[in-house]
């Protein structure tokens, strides 16, 4: 039967709490077959090991699994060694949203990085193929154990892709006691991408796997790799597993008081005595055989982690990862029978009822001492505060009242525009100096007031306070595309004009650009076009305002290639310099050609015509010194030649 749920996990509802709205993703994703497929696909994966993925369409969608018959660790015994994530295939991962320069680099597990790296070439090409398919709506990629880490690392680069091309195809990945990936960087990236939704990982109750990481288990590295022996046995085969190397009961015990001693540690609120290296990330759906818990907050899954195994045994934690068959084939009667027996006692409030039903499904509403931590737990998952939707309405309220002071930027560039000595906006910006007037001056407080607001918006959508297609909504991005046209041109002459290019030794495209117009520019280039004509229309004048908002930056790289170009003797060097030239000569001719520049760029005193100018001059320069005998030529590197 073909599948229509779009399967990018919904974010909370704007109204409810993100904890109901996580109750009822878990009832919804329990009567979908979107368990019973992905499992029933990874199990045949786990029993052919020689296979690394499994690839199988229904309908519409396109379920790929990986096997989670694989050793990672055979290559690096250090079960926490972490290696830097910034791109995978020549596709970058994260948008450059770092807020603080001291803050951690993204970084996921060494061993199993390097793991999703040889399996990486044949999953990019037959994803291609997939994607490329106009039959294709959905993409489920799935794994068991660390089959799951492999699909997490395929999911991100697969996100990262299509968003490259502006793809519609939707994109969930769905993990079975998976280990921990990466770092807390690497969370918060995931969190910022608006990512979070397409992970859904399914943990069992006892399953010691996915806790593992929290522990620095070095000390037990034999141990561990004869469990992971016995665990892949018995994925292929139940007679495979029983002739796997045992260990202990001894070392079970050790391995699992280990585990539950520095996941206790972690769980607990404030300063802990042991450092977190590993976070999780996206949707946690906890199950056991009383039902199924969703939670997203990266310290309400640690503390469910720890509440959940401290019901176990070390036996039943390690069994507990080979049984997610009988989890998935239990939910769907599960959230039936959940539903009657709460029937007699159904608290009035919603979330109320919907705290018992989690506490009900999560296995541990026979356990007093842990019934209140959880539920304290769950609490704090809820949201303070105003709605998403709430904030949106606020935030239109606040638009509209810097709009007075983007309008005063508007004037004052037509005010340039006008005058005699022919510069225009860009260039009287960028020349102004300590005795500016004070209609300059106050240009220039609106221009930080206005990168101010736009900041705040972006970090109220980073911290999950702004619907989650905010940046899909026209008002917004129209409004950004606006004020990046308008504005980024006088942040462009502020950083040339105070010599910031001199100082920090880099032109502004290189490391002087804010980053708010790097978000910008993808939630334009992300946009609904609403038809051809739109996209492809042809301009019957100049643009009010320049199309390439980077324009004037460009323009002032090509000025520093002619001042280049004046002074270097190297013959390799110069061919370099000069083709960067006719590069750039090209591209400004073409924006002229298609009238997506202002008017004021071909003002006779604006920088781009005093270039174009230098370099008809330079030009004319380099045809004479060609025509010049051999032996005069290098009277123009100052020779002396007799």
């Amino acid at each position: 039967m073909e599948e229509k749920n779009h399967y990018s996990m919904p974010m909370a509802s704007n109204e409810a709490s993100p904890f109901e709205s996580r109750q009822m993703l878990a009832t919804f994703v329990s009567s979908t077959p979107l368990l019973s497929n992905s499992w029933r696909l990874c199990t045949q994966a786990n029993a052919t090991p020689f296979r690394t993925f499994l690839v199988d369409r229904v309908g519409a969608s396109v379920y790929v699994a990986f096997s989670g018959v694989q050793m990672p660790a055979a290559s690096d015994p250090n079960w926490r060694d972490l290696v830097a994530l910034e791109s995978i295939g020549g596709v970058p991962l994260f948008s450059p949203r770092r807020s603080k320069e001291a803050e951690e680099p993204v970084m996921v597990h060494a061993a199993m990085f390097n793991l999703f790296l040889s399996l990486f070439k044949s999953f990019q090409n037959q994803m291609l193929e997939i994607v490329g398919n106009k039959e294709t709506k959905s993409v489920v990629i799935t794994g068991h154990s660390i089959g799951g880490a492999t699909a997490s690392l395929c999911t991100l680069w697969l996100l990262s892709y299509l968003q490259s091309i502006s793809s519609s195809v939707s994109i969930l990945c769905i993990t079975y006691g998976a280990p921990l990936l990466g770092n807390e960087s690497f969370s918060q990236s995931i969190f910022r991408e608006r990512w979070g939704g397409n992970f859904c990982h399914v943990v069992s109750k006892h399953d010691i796997m996915p806790r593992l990481l929290f522990a620095p288990i070095i000390f037990l590295t034999t141990q561990l790799n004869s469990l992971l022996q016995f665990w892949h046995f018995s994925m292929t085969s139940d007679d495979l597993g029983k002739l796997a190397n045992q260990i202990s009961e001894k070392e079970k015990a050790n391995l699992f008081t280990a585990v539950m001693d520095y996941l206790e540690a972690a769980s607990q609120e404030g300063e802990t005595s042991v450092p977190i290296v590993f976070h999780p990330f996206g949707n946690y759906f906890f199950v056991t055989e009383e039902g199924a818990v969703c939670v997203d907050s990266p310290a309400a899954i640690i503390k469910m982690m720890h509440l959940m195994l401290a019901t176990s045994s070390p036996v039943r934690s390690i069994e507990d990862h080979l049984q997610y068959g009988y989890y998935v084939n239990k939910l769907s009667s599960q959230t039936l029978n959940q539903g009657i027996s709460m029937q007699r006692n159904i608290p009035d409030s919603s979330y109320e009822a919907g705290l018992e039903l989690a506490i009900q499904s999560s296995g541990i509403a026979n356990q007093e001492s842990a019934i209140t931590s959880a539920k304290e737990c769950l609490k704090k998952t809820r949201r303070m505060g105003p709605s998403p939707n709430l904030n949106a309405a606020t935030l239109a309220v606040s638009l509209s009242k810097v709009v007075p002071l983007r309008a005063q930027i508007e004037w004052y560039k037509n005010w340039c525009e006008e005058q005699d000595y022919q510069m225009g906006y860009y260039d009287s910006f960028k020349r102004r100096d300590s005795t500016s007037s004070r209609r300059d001056m106050k240009i220039n407080i609106n221009r930080c007031k206005l990168a101010r607001f736009w900041d705040d918006v972006i970090d109220m959508l980073e911290r999950g306070e702004l619907p989650h297609d905010f940046d899909k909504r026209a008002k917004w991005v129209n409004a950004s595309h606006f004020y990046k046209l308008l504005v980024e041109p006088l942040d462009i002459a502020e950083y040339y004009g105070k010599g910031k290019h001199r100082n920090k030794g880099h032109h502004y495209m290189q490391h002087g650009r804010e980053k708010r117009y790097k978000i910008f520019d993808r939630w334009w280039k992300n946009r609904t076009v609403t038809t051809a004509a739109e996209e492809n229309k042809e301009r019957s004048k100049f643009a009010s305002l320049t199309q390439d908002s980077c324009f004037w930056a460009r323009v002032e790289e090509a000025r520093d290639w002619l001042n280049c170009v004046r002074s270097e003797s190297d013959a390799n060097k110069l061919a370099q310099l000069w083709d960067k030239i006719e590069s750039f000569e090209k591209y400004a001719i073409n924006l002229v050609e298609n009238k997506e520049v202002s008017s004021d760029v071909l003002f006779k005193n604006s920088s781009y015509s005093i270039w174009v100018e230098d370099l008809r001059e330079l030009k004319q320069l380099k045809v004479k010194v060609q025509r010049l005998p051999h032996q005069f030529t290098g009277l123009l590197d100052g020779e002396v030649v007799p």
